[in-house]
């Protein structure tokens, strides 16, 4: 005989749940966000290397004050790289075209081998090679009566003058012209999500940042046009293309110089993540840099009706010392403008905790699997 009946096991069941649901209705699994500075517990809960020390609220003093502190960070100088467009300075290893008006016997060229002056680059060996007058080393170049003249950083009129005047000595009123036949002196080099990235040589068409991303045949639609890296001397400015324009700073005015090293970034390195209890946890990417805490939980689909907590919206993000998490009260009046108002920044975590409830409920399926089912069951009995 059975000491208990099936009734009197409901019960027991109904009995033994209860103080571990009371134990449990303050934990649950998932991330806890709980603020360790200034707390007044012992010693084992300070010395917590998990939990981040500074939890800061989401409200629209937040929200101004960050976005002052991103204005000046953003506000790199960068007036060293902007310029007015100047004429062609010769230098080493430009190849010239010089005519003199009259006189073919004077038109006789120096060979320079593997050089050609069509588009102003040098295709490389193998080509048919183009007549000219080579600027050497030194700068210099030789043409006959007149011998060697320095024309390293003269302009073609420039050069065309000193030329014409040394052939006055032996010409009657030479007629004199001198014109850059392949440009070599000069290379800018661009890389990264352009449709032709590589070499590119400066002639007499200004080159622009934005001439420069033209030749390359333009930026991929994975760019990032707020992350383009400008290299020069040792110092790489970081170049906002949307921000530029905002400010009324035209981007054609940033001039290219010998030697630059142009990047433009790829989105992909500038995702933030999304989890915890929204409908399709993901990974975005920003938009040219640019993307708010509402437009990234508006990609994930929103809060998970039955089982996210709107109370408790937080955003990760790791600083230079330590740890910052922000908090957002979705139930709080103007929390949707907040929410729009606070930018992301790359690598931040948004993270929806799950209600109480929701938690509860998943404890005591891990403790005790089927105990819930079997206590409602006792409480709420089927009826044949």
């Amino acid at each position: 005989m059975d000491l208990f009946s099936t009734s009197d096991l409901k019960k027991w069941s109904v009995l033994l749940a209860l103080p571990i649901l009371g134990a449990c209705s303050t934990v649950g699994p998932g991330m806890q966000f709980e603020q360790t500075a200034g707390s007044s517990g012992n010693g084992a809960e300070a010395s917590s290397a998990t939990v981040p020390t500074v939890v800061k609220a989401i409200t629209p003093q937040l929200v101004k004050s960050e976005k002052e502190l991103r204005d000046k960070q953003a506000s790199q100088d960068i007036s060293k790289l902007l310029g007015k467009p100047k004429p062609y300075s010769i230098e080493s290893g430009d190849i010239l075209s010089i005519v003199v008006w009259d006189h073919p016997e004077l038109s006789g060229a120096v060979m320079a081998p593997g050089t050609a002056g069509i588009a102003g680059v040098d295709p490389g060996p193998g080509t048919t090679p183009s007549p000219g007058f080579v600027v050497d080393h030194e700068g210099m170049v030789q043409f006959p009566y007149a011998g060697k003249l320095k024309v390293a950083g003269m302009t073609e009129e420039q050069a065309r003058n000193v030329l014409t005047t040394k052939l006055a000595h032996y010409i009657n009123k030479p007629n004199v012209t001198l014109r850059v036949q392949s440009y070599r002196s000069k290379r800018i080099y661009i890389d990264g999500e352009v449709k032709a990235p590589g070499l590119q040589a400066i002639n007499d068409i200004p080159m622009t940042l934005v001439e420069a991303l033209n030749r390359a045949g333009g930026m991929l639609p994975t760019a990032d046009q707020s992350q383009i890296a400008l290299s020069r001397d040792g110092t790489t400015y970081h170049i906002n293309l949307p921000q530029l324009v905002q400010k009324g700073v035209n981007p054609g005015s940033i001039m290219l110089a010998n030697g630059d090293l142009v990047r433009v970034l790829s989105r992909d390195s500038s995702k933030v993540f999304i989890s915890g209890e929204v409908i399709q946890p993901r990974s975005l990417t920003m938009h040219n840099g640019r993307l708010t805490l509402n437009e990234a939980l508006g990609e994930s689909g929103g809060i998970n009706p039955l089982s996210g907590d709107a109370r408790q919206i937080y955003v990760v993000r790791k600083s230079a010392t330590e740890p910052v998490v922000y908090r957002l009260d979705a139930h709080a009046p103007g929390a949707l403008a907040m929410a729009e108002g606070f930018e992301l920044q790359p690598k931040d975590v948004v993270y929806v905790a799950a209600t109480p409830l929701a938690n509860w409920h998943r404890t005591i399926s891990q403790i005790l699997p089927g105990a819930l089912s079997s206590a409602v069951g006792a409480v709420n009995p089927i009826r044949p």
